[in-house]
């Protein structure tokens, strides 16, 4: 009888454990399965948005070739693109490491340069290192995504320094703002620096990227001086040259629109808050529309004329504004957001025309204007819930100053606004400043843009050679053969 409770207690015993194992194994076994289902979802999303981000260089490329001459579209088409390859190095090499690596005081990253942390090898097993807060992307995920943004920033001052740039120069000043002038104010930011502690918001890059790019580009033009074209026979400040090719500026500001999409979106770094992807991917969108309709509108009561190049600034105007806060903001605040800017584009373009300035696609008006204003939105109308609060600061007085927050929000966002423009403008000033002193920062003055184009002196080659005869054009550097100018839209 003994013998018989004693099996029936352990057959008891047994039956339990094997439950209780059952049920707590099973879920852990579960838990690792959804861990590394919602990492590689995560890791995918971040990697498609990088890839719509790295697209908007093409955008990017056909936007300025089509709204510049045809003489300089080679020029500017190479240079958009060496720019990528130029930052994917100088981004690996330091930037990253600048821009996320251990802070020195929240002003600079001070390791991990070359991604030496991201990857090891030891007995034949490689480890992949996760990165920080982000327990579901690995740190070469995130490295793709930020060299695309990086990438970006080099490329906005390309267009405002067109059809005259030393093409050495360009290669040296991409190199420098991969490295360190764009990394240092993504550490302020986005790296745990000292902006990110005060509660600085900039969710995608109104601040980061574009008036990075923005600052950059108009000291770098206003530093290089204007093309000749834009004086007359009389030395009188002559208008803007028509765009050689609205049909290829189009298709860039359309390819841009879309690359927003992983720009703004992507930015989330995961799908876990499906809703929060959705109020961006929507914010975007209005805000494009809104900074579409206020430049068309204004430019066509003052010239009664519907402007497709207006149009086309103004859309990428309102992208650029509702960038820093299409996770902070309400639907109807970005529409608002991204209509003050398609009307700030147009005299923001006014005023550097008027200091006479030449910066042949608006890049200062579109990115340095209207990421300034974007930052600064949100301390207008950051909404209650979707903006947040360092520590030891009640959140309820993070919200806009038109929603009830009070000036604290709007405060730290002039002080983050106002620290980029000055550090970002004297570094530029430097850079470009150097470059000018040995020679790389204009091209020859061989170089009129009347009789001789950068095509013809830096690349010996045309974007239609069957409607520009081949000439001989005798530089510093060689001989190159070159077309002649006298070619078709020109």
């Amino acid at each position: 009888m003994r013998k018989r409770h004693r099996l029936g207690r352990r057959l008891l015993t047994l039956a339990i454990a094997s439950l209780i194992l059952a049920a707590f194994g099973t879920t852990a076994h579960a838990q690792d399965g959804a861990t590394a289902s919602q990492a590689a979802v995560d890791t995918t999303w971040v990697l498609l948005a990088g890839f719509l981000v790295f697209f908007m260089q093409t955008g990017f490329a056909m936007l300025e070739t089509g709204l510049i001459r045809q003489g300089s579209a080679v020029n500017a088409l190479l240079e958009n693109f060496i720019d990528a390859a130029i930052t994917a190095v100088a981004f690996w090499a330091v930037g990253f490491g600048i821009a996320f690596g251990a802070s020195a005081g929240g002003l600079i990253g001070t390791d991990n340069f070359f991604l030496s942390q991201a990857l090891s090898f030891q007995d034949g097993v490689v480890t992949y290192s996760k990165f920080g807060a982000y327990p579901n992307l690995d740190t070469l995920t995130f490295f793709f995504f930020q060299f695309a943004f990086a990438a970006t920033a080099s490329t906005i001052t390309t267009g405002a320094m067109a059809e005259r740039t030393d093409f050495v120069g360009d290669l040296i000043y991409s190199a420098i703002m991969g490295a360190i002038s764009y990394p240092i104010i993504v550490h302020w930011v986005w790296g745990g620096g000292w902006l990110a502690q005060r509660g600085f918001h900039d969710f995608a890059g109104s601040t980061v990227v574009h008036t990075v790019g923005g600052v950059t580009a108009i000291v770098g033009a206003a530093l290089l001086g204007p093309r000749a074209i834009r004086f007359g026979k009389d030395g009188k400040w002559q208008p803007l040259p028509p765009a050689s090719n609205l049909g290829l500026a189009t298709i860039g500001a359309m390819i841009l629109w879309v690359g927003w999409y992983g720009f703004n979106p992507g930015s989330t770094l995961g799908t876990g808050n499906t809703g929060l992807i959705g109020l961006v991917t929507l914010n975007t969108t209005l805000g494009a529309a809104g900074g579409t309709l206020a430049s068309l509108l204004l430019q066509y009561s003052r010239s009664k004329k519907w402007d497709l190049t207006y149009a086309l600034n103004g859309s990428l105007a309102g992208l650029v504004g509702v960038t820093a806060g299409c996770a902070y903001v309400a639907p109807w605040a970005g529409l608002v957001i991204g209509f003050v800017a398609g009307i700030l584009v147009v005299l923001a373009a006014d005023f550097i025309e008027r200091i006479r300035i030449d910066d042949p696609v608006g890049a200062f008006a579109v990115h340095g204007a209207c990421g300034i204003w974007g930052t600064l939105a949100i301390g207008l109308f950051g909404q209650p819930g979707l903006t947040f609060a360092p520590a030891g600061v009640d959140a309820a007085t993070r919200a806009g100053l038109l929603l009830g927050g009070g000036a604290d929000l709007l405060a730290v966002q002039i002080v983050g606004s106002l620290a980029t423009i000055a550090f970002t403008g004297v570094f530029a000033a430097l850079m470009f400043g150097a470059l000018k002193a040995i020679g790389r920062l204009r091209v020859s003055r061989i170089v009129d843009e009347v009789t001789v184009f950068i095509d013809d002196f830096e690349h010996g080659a045309s974007i239609q050679p069957d409607l520009r005869p081949a000439v001989e054009v005798q530089s510093p550097h060689a001989a190159v053969r070159a077309a002649s100018p006298a070619s078709v839209g020109d």
